[in-house]
């Protein structure tokens, strides 16, 4: 297994990666332009349900046809703007037009995607294991920026990762149907149990209802033996990394907290390392 991932080409991972790049920077489009959509889209609906006149304000960009521009003086970019990564070093973050800085964000998002896209390749190689893996690494991607900006899992990409998950398990990509139907139910029910029960006993909402479908998404794509661990990894990351960033931010623990990135990373690990290090923890636990 090894010695076939190391045999990779390395034309192959180095031009996904520069692909990945390219993914990142429409990934940044996805991320910054989904929600205020989503919001400008419920206004509409709630107008036309409640019978309400008014006018809902302007449409936001769409995410494809409209051309990128700065927030901030709305110029529009050209092409050498739009360079990813690179146009970002060359400005020194900072927009050509007003000077204004451009967020971190943009060249950390397609960095990591291109990272991820190459090692999701290099993982499996050149088959539809890793045609399959990119879209779910980049769904996850974008699902986790948006998150950690509004807290917000948009069911127009959990479901849409969901049932791509179970079609994948019909050709047995990653793992069985039979696995892939019951780790999306249990994944979805352990949470929304979790949810439940804490709002019985405090009152209050202890996490967002897309955290169940993210969930139930990853089991399609894990199987049921890997919603354990995916929980396991992704609470034991909460813990840490929000315990921290509350204490640099100096918030208290009543701040929400958005779980989903957490998920995200322990379901990638899960998808391409989940046997490798379940096997590994059973042989040093003596249990194999």
């Amino acid at each position: 297994m090894l010695i076939d991932v190391l045999q990779q080409p390395a034309w192959l991972v180095g031009c996904t990666f520069f692909f990945g790049l390219l993914i990142g920077s429409f990934l940044n489009v996805v991320i910054l332009r989904v929600p205020p959509r989503m919001e400008w889209q419920w206004r509409r609906d709630s107008r036309e349900i409640l019978g309400i006149e008014g006018d809902d304000g302007p449409q936001p960009p769409g995410i494809v046809i409209e051309r990128s521009f700065c927030p901030r003086c709305h110029q529009q970019l050209t092409a050498l703007d739009n360079v990813p990564l690179l146009s970002w070093l060359a400005l020194r973050g900072r927009c050509r037009y007003c000077r204004t800085p451009i967020s971190f964000q943009y060249p950390a998002v397609e960095l990591l995607t291109g990272l991820a896209s190459a090692v999701v390749v290099w993982h499996f190689g050149p088959n539809w294991q890793s045609l399959a893996a990119l879209a779910f690494t980049w769904t996850l991607i974008a699902l986790s920026g948006i998150d950690l900006r509004t807290t917000l899992l948009p069911d127009q990409m959990t479901l849409p990762l969901l049932w791509l998950g179970l079609l994948a398990s019909t050709a047995g990509l990653f793992v069985e149907p039979v696995s892939a139907i019951s780790g999306a139910a249990v994944g979805y029910l352990s949470l929304w149990s979790v949810y439940w029960l804490f709002k019985l006993v405090t009152g209050k909402e202890g996490m967002g209802q897309g955290d169940f479908k993210l969930l139930a998404a990853l089991g399609a794509w894990c199987g049921l033996g890997g919603i354990f661990p995916i929980v396991l990894v992704s609470a034991l990351l909460g813990a840490v990394i929000g315990s921290v960033w509350l204490l640099a931010r100096g918030r208290d623990r009543a701040t929400p907290i958005p779980f989903g990135p957490y998920l995200a990373v322990a379901g990638w690990v899960q998808l391409l390392w989940g046997k490798l290090l379940i096997d590994a923890y059973l042989y040093f636990a003596g249990l194999r």
